[in-house]
């Protein structure tokens, strides 16, 4: 079984103020899109930056047999939400953008403005596997690059710079937080015996404070000497499997000439010994062949293909 993350970048229908400008850019990158997924062949696939429920229905249309989709009722302001391509039926268990109610509202701008909520929902479901059932959450936390009053991409001034860096970092480690709580409810306390996957663009890179919330209780890591010594704490941990992947093709987007790795699979302790395979872009194929991408968002909107890499584990029996 191939279970996988992917963020489709805008994935809208033509004719809108962040797709495709026109019918053909669309059908191009509907087809690029659909050519990775048929050589991917998950069995699962998170998703990321769905603009229109209707655009991700046409492209599950452009694949071979039967798939299930799920989305987030929970878009942000440009329309994209999170969901999920699956070859078999999937049980939506929760959909929500509430953050924490122990943590204070977040400031998000000079004016003070606050917010309780994540910018996208957080989706979370159940599917049968021949293993038996997994339970899955998909999540798009908080983007590094800043946006600025009046809608510039660039700031006035270094301390502006600053200022709104710390803003994006608060929300998205309030939004790491409540994925974390979700993870705990997926997980239920019996991360032992349970197939539980956190998947998503956690727009930062393994060792960064926010994607390290996740993992739950320290100490048992890929590659420390606790990974093989059971203890309590597993029933609750969320492993990561970046480091599973082969170092030259662990990113999967180039920022600015820089390869990140801010596409995540986190698995619980049942599912990762089970893992016989993990990396980026397709199978056997070698590291990932992507564009750099820059701070100005819409310099790819009739691009085909994405400007993320899928990141993937393949799980035995």
């Amino acid at each position: 079984m191939l279970l996988g993350t992917w963020n489709l970048e805008n994935l809208y229908r033509p004719g809108g103020p962040f797709g495709p400008k026109d019918k053909a850019a669309y059908e191009t990158k509907l087809a690029s899109l659909a050519a990775v997924l048929t050589d991917l062949d998950p069995a699962l696939l998170g998703v990321q930056e769905v603009g229109e429920p209707e655009a991700l229905a046409e492209l599950a249309g452009m694949l071979d047999g039967d798939w299930h989709t799920a989305l987030s009722g929970h878009a942000d302001s440009r329309g994209i939400r999170v969901g999920f391509l699956s070859r078999t039926p999937l049980t939506v268990l929760a959909d929500t953008d509430a953050l924490p109610a122990e943590l204070l509202p977040v400031q998000v701008d000079d004016t003070g403005h606050t917010t309780a909520a994540s910018g996208r929902g957080l989706l979370a479901v159940e599917t049968d596997t021949e293993a038996g059932p997994l339970r899955v959450a998909v999540a798009h936390l908080k983007s590094k690059l800043l946006t600025y009053p009046n809608k510039r991409f660039n700031p006035l001034d270094e301390g502006e710079r600053a200022r709104f860096g710390a803003y994006a970092l608060f929300r998205r480690a309030a939004e790491a937080a409540a994925l974390r709580d979700l993870a705990g409810e997926l997980l239920a306390g019996d991360g032992r015996d349970r197939d539980v996957a956190v998947l998503g663009d956690l727009n930062d890179e393994v060792r960064a404070a926010t994607t390290q919330i996740l993992l739950g209780p320290p100490g048992s890591e890929l590659t420390t000497a606790g990974f093989e010594r059971p203890d309590k704490g597993d029933a609750q941990r969320l492993w990561s499997t970046a480091e599973l992947i082969a170092p030259a093709e662990r990113f999967s987007r180039i920022n600015d000439g820089r390869r990140e790795l801010i596409d995540h699979v986190l698995v619980s302790h049942h599912l990762i010994h089970r893992i016989t395979a993990a990396g980026t872009g397709l199978p056997d194929s070698g590291p990932p062949d992507l564009p750099s991408v820059s701070t100005d968002p819409t310099s790819r909107r009739d691009e085909p293909g994405s400007d993320h890499a899928p990141v993937w584990v393949r799980v035995g029996d």
